[in-house]
């Protein structure tokens, strides 16, 4: 009873994972699987959660997933399930992933980051947070929550943390064949932190995604001391499908190169120069921090 949405999922497979030969593996464990009997629950979040396991079996990609969604996936006539809509709500209840931000005792300025939303929403929220910490002679930039996020906001953030334009990071696109690299804006509103005083980033087992790819940025370009844990090891980009009424698939179309390592973090993770739990990080920072 499962088929349609398995042989729909492996068509998305086929037309959009940045590998595409991982993609007919993948595909053909689904199709055992379901020939099997492993997908014959009526359960949509059960359904979605045995699906998932199986798409991450062949090379690990955390991004690959089958997503249950409690609110209807509509269907726009669009390949993508994105609700634009939807989002930038959401983005804005959740303060634009913002969490905290603190001038702390020192003069030592605190940046707490939950989500790296869209940088064409978060912008101004992005702009207004870095102009308060602008002048703080020390960043602590705390990720240990942070799941991910836009690339251009990562962008963003950096343009504040580099003095000269700097090659940050190419992102390899599949379904266009193209690479984007991406460097710090020419520009940006208010003032700059800077190039020159110390930043330390926090770290944790759930850091993914994008809060990775600011992490491993700023660690390539010897810009910031990463203290933590070695995170979750995601590098691959992509876009979300509509499977069912309930149903959206997660799928990588692109991977992201490092113009320094030639490489990414996936799989591995970002390992910090200082490796300590993540509930520890903090007062290892700030007491440096001071020290700086």
């Amino acid at each position: 009873m499962r088929e349609p949405e398995i042989e729909l999922l492996c068509s998305q497979l086929a037309a959009y994972y940045v590998f595409p030969d991982t993609a007919n593996e993948i595909a053909t464990v689904l199709r055992t699987r379901q020939s099997e009997g492993a997908y014959e629950v009526a359960d949509d979040e059960e359904f979605a959660a045995r699906v998932t396991a199986d798409l991450q079996s062949v090379n690990g990609d955390k991004h690959l997933r089958l997503l249950y969604s409690a609110e209807e996936v509509k269907e726009t006539g669009e390949e993508s399930a994105w609700d634009p809509v939807a989002y930038k709500k959401e983005a804005e209840e959740d303060a634009f992933g913002i969490t905290k931000i603190e001038r702390l005792k020192g003069n030592i300025g605190l940046l707490e980051l939950r989500l790296l939303h869209d940088a064409e929403i978060a912008t101004p929220a992005v702009t207004a947070a870095m102009t308060l910490i602008a002048h703080t002679e020390a960043l602590i930039i705390d990720l240990r929550n942070n799941v991910g996020g836009d690339p251009n906001t990562v962008a963003l953030i950096c343009s504040y943390l580099f003095d000269e334009p700097t090659h940050l990071n190419d992102i390899y696109n599949r379904p266009e064949d193209s690479t984007r690299q991406f460097w710090t804006l020419p520009h940006v509103p208010g003032p700059k932190f800077g190039g020159k005083k110390p930043i330390y980033v926090l770290t944790s087992s759930r850091t993914f995604s994008g809060a990775e790819e600011l992490s491993y940025n700023l660690q390539q370009l010897e810009r910031a001391t990463l203290i933590g844990e070695t995170t979750r090891g995601g590098a691959h980009p992509g876009d979300r499908y509509r499977v069912g009424p309930h149903l959206k698939s997660a799928v990588p179309n692109g991977r992201a190169i490092n113009p320094i390592s030639g490489t990414n973090w996936e799989g591995v993770g970002v390992v910090p120069h200082i490796a300590v739990p993540a509930d520890e990080a903090f007062d290892i920072a700030y007491k440096k921090a001071l020290e700086a």
